[in-house]
């Protein structure tokens, strides 16, 4: 995996229907995809398999309380979209734990 620098933002923009899937999906709040972005170590990727109409990203992370995710992102004005937020995998947890 070939990581990239955590482009600049200034907040988060979230879609009500990103908001409400991740939370039925995988149990994954607002609030905890939004702390992976604060905290450290985090691993930032281009997601090139989903970047077609645009660029898109996922970072590895954790949230304040330790809860390893993969969270899947794009920037629009400066805005972080989160597009899909869950538990990192056994493979990604290894990526993370590096």
């Amino acid at each position: 995996m070939e990581t990239v620098s955590l482009p600049q933002f200034e907040g988060f923009d979230w879609d009500e229907g990103n908001v409400g899937k991740n939370w039925e999906s995988h149990r994954v709040t607002q609030q905890e995809a939004e702390q992976v972005f604060f905290n450290r170590p985090l691993i930032v990727a281009d997601d090139v398999k989903h970047s077609e109409a645009e660029r898109r990203y996922y970072v590895l992370g954790q949230t304040d309380e330790d809860r390893a995710l993969f969270v899947a992102f794009t920037v629009r004005e400066e805005r972080i979209r989160v597009i899909s937020a869950r538990d990192m995998s056994r493979r990604e947890r290894k990526v993370y734990q590096g």
